[in-house]
Order: structure tokens, then C-alpha cells, then sequence
């Protein structure tokens, strides 16, 4: 499918949940062999974090459950 035809996910919140709630959907998506229908993605309403990793116990958690985890934070909203 092209890109145009894709579903968006945006999960908007911190370097802790955001970054897990896309790092599993991510998954669940790439499981099923339909990741090229969706564009996953995670960002901050706020500023505050811009340029962190994720949260150390949310990299921790991923790790332990064998789902990849690659974020740094970044601002999608003013």
C-alpha cells in the first residue's frame, strides 16, 4: 500500500509511556505483517524532555519483554 493509503498512530506523552505505548504497537504491527499499512510514531505536547531517551525503567521493560526501543524526544505540538 502507498503511504496515502496508511493508518496514523501518534502516541503523545512522555519519555516513559509514549515511548513504550510505540515501541509495542510498533511490534504488534510489525507481528502481524501489516506495519507498511501504518505510520507509528510518539512525540511530547511540551518541550521539556526534547533530545532525551526514553525513561531507563521503560528501556528496562521493553528489554525484558524483547521489544525494541529507539526514541528520542522530540516536540510535535507548541
Amino acid at each position: 500500500r502507498s503511504l496515502a493509503l496508511a493508518v496514523f498512530c501518534l502516541f503523545v506523552c512522555n519519555i516513559c509511556r509514549s515511548p513504550i505505548a510505540e515501541a509495542v504497537f510498533r511490534k504488534l504491527v510489525t507481528d502481524q505483517n501489516i506495519s507498511e499499512n501504518w505510520r507509528v510514531d510518539s512525540a511530547a505536547t511540551s518541550g521539556y524532555e526534547i533530545g532525551n531517551p526514553p525513561d531507563y525503567r521503560g528501556q528496562s521493560c521493553m528489554k525484558r519483554h524483547g521489544i525494541p526501543m529507539s526514541h528520542v524526544a522530540r516536540q510535535r505540538f507548541e
